[in-house]
């Protein structure tokens, strides 16, 4: 039976859906989706009912390159008299529209596709009655044990096949997959004191006493001997009693049944008398939030749910703060811990003496001005700039970032590490670091959250913009002029790639 032509009359099943796209070789080159594939999913047996796939022929057909071709085997020829997605716009919408969505990255990747896909063709986009993302579900449920948790890693850990990069393939290996990693997590939790005795755990998996609500954080010094972060997760999942292994591994409710989901009645996953087989464990994984424009190369911009701490005072809101200039800071005084983070997951956090470090660079003199590469959801600009690093920032930086990986490949983490300085070829001698400009959204109000103030002669004056227009800045941060900048060490773990942002707290620009 053609998918495309069920009355979507009971939107009670779920909706796996995946794309396949070219692959964006230019600056500003977007994404044009060449293949879409989805199944219809019964919550309650967990069985395929209806299917749809089809090619997709883009409005340019210049955008399907050589690396395109390679990545998913889609050539112009194969997508010459296929549909466009206008042609097809009924039948997604159909399928997607008032059902939960389901897919790997999706949250990420395919969501925005399709929105996107949407948008140019003037079309409201279909909306989900919530979302389940295994990447992140299995990421924070199931570990690392599995390696770079992409699917085809996943496929091969289970024995299941090779992931052919096409869509239909793709979100039936994807429902396998959710299966293999629940029959696990449920046997797991049967016979803890077995199971966990004798096979691997993962190390990013947080148990919570539900006494005190707390997980214990684990850190490494420079000097460190401590033994490492998932040994430790290991043996405290080990003395686990079984009643609080579901809070480590909500998925298990996946192998039960589930009717008429209703984002609204999402429910407290720690409170007391939980039953671990509640679809509310897993309702808490379906996100109607804002999603991100997808770059390879851009970290995770989730809020940090760690407390910055405060000691001595200053102007302005980082009044709070205690900035260290670089000759400030001992490196046997630093030391990076896991702290709890967003959702359950967890973060690396640098500190300094047992408190947050903060950092204080003057006189740094900016070489590339503004770049507006990236943009956050609302499609306002990821705005940051690059500036010379001094000799004492870049040994400091050198250390922390040290320390930071080894913690992050101690914690399970297979993302590649990119340090904070940057040296390139020919310049080795004039290294760099790019200081980011978060903004705060309130409503439909958008304001920097970065203080910059300007000095003139023996004044400083706070600058206060009329409205968010990166043009502003522009004329403030152009190469050769000079800032202090006051900045955090925020570390992000994201699509395989790792590292610390320098978040700007506060920026003071020189006269030129």
């Amino acid at each position: 039976m053609n998918l495309a032509m069920v009355p979507a009359v009971d939107k009670s099943e779920i909706a796996f859906f995946d794309v396949e796209t070219s692959v964006p070789t230019r600056q500003g080159q977007g994404f044009a989706i060449l293949e879409f594939g989805a199944i219809l999913v019964c919550p309650k047996k967990l069985i395929e009912l209806e299917s749809y796939s089809t090619l997709v022929k883009p409005s340019d057909l210049s955008l399907i390159s050589n690396l395109s071709v390679r990545c998913n085997g889609i050539s112009r020829d194969a997508v010459i008299s296929a549909p466009t997605f206008a042609e097809i716009a009924d039948k997604v919408y159909g399928i997607l529209h008032g059902r939960i969505w389901a897919g790997h990255n999706i949250l990420r990747f395919d969501c925005a596709r399709i929105r996107e896909a949407f948008a140019e063709i003037d079309r409201p986009a279909p909306e989900p009655k919530g979302t389940i993302d295994s990447l992140a579900l299995l990421t924070q449920r199931f570990g690392r044990r599995a390696g770079d948790m992409k699917m085809a890693t996943l496929a091969t850990y289970f024995g299941i096949g090779q992931q052919t990069h096409r869509s239909l393939d793709d979100v039936r290996m994807n429902l396998e997959v959710l299966k293999y990693c629940a029959t696990v997590l449920f046997l797991e939790s049967s016979l803890p004191d077995i199971f966990t005795e004798n096979s691997w755990v993962s190390p990013n998996a947080t148990t919570r006493s539900r006494s005190n609500g707390k997980a214990s954080p684990e850190a490494i010094g420079l000097d460190s001997n401590e033994p490492s972060s998932s040994s430790k997760v290991e043996n405290h999942l080990r003395s686990t009693p079984a009643n609080h292994l579901e809070e480590a591994h909500p998925i298990l409710s996946l192998v039960t049944p589930v009717t008429n989901i209703d984002v609204q009645d999402i429910v407290d996953p720690n409170a007391i008398g939980t039953d671990p087989f509640d679809m509310g464990l897993l309702r808490n994984e379906m996100e109607r939030e804002p999603l991100q424009v997808e770059d390879s190369m851009e970290e995770e911009e989730s809020g940090s749910a760690l407390q910055e701490s405060s000691t001595t005072s200053s102007e302005g809101s980082c009044g709070l703060i205690d900035f260290l200039e670089p000759d400030e800071i001992s490196i046997p005084s630093v030391s990076v811990i896991l702290a709890p983070f967003y959702r359950g997951t967890r973060k690396i956090q640098i500190l300094h003496k047992s408190i947050a470090l903060h950092v204080c660079c003057r006189q740094l003199k900016v070489r590339f001005g503004i770049s507006k590469k990236f943009f956050d959801p609302a499609g306002r600009p990821r705005l940051s700039f690059v500036v010379n690093a001094s000799p004492s920032l870049c040994r400091i930086l050198d250390e922390i970032d040290k320390l930071a990986q080894r913690l992050s490949v101690d914690s399970g983490s297979s993302s590649e590490w990119r340090p904070s300085v940057t040296r390139k070829a020919g310049f080795w001698n004039f290294p760099t670091v790019r200081l980011h400009l978060p903004t705060i959204a309130d409503g439909d109000v958008v304001r920097w959250a970065t203080e910059i103030y300007q000095k003139e002669s023996s004044t400083i004056q706070r600058l206060v913009f009329s409205k968010f227009d990166t043009v502003e800045l522009d004329p403030l941060f152009t190469p050769g002029n000079f800032v202090d900048a006051y900045f955090s060490l925020d570390t992000y773990d994201y699509q395989q790639n790792a590292g610390i942002r320098l978040v700007a707290k506060k920026l003071i620009v020189h006269p030129n």
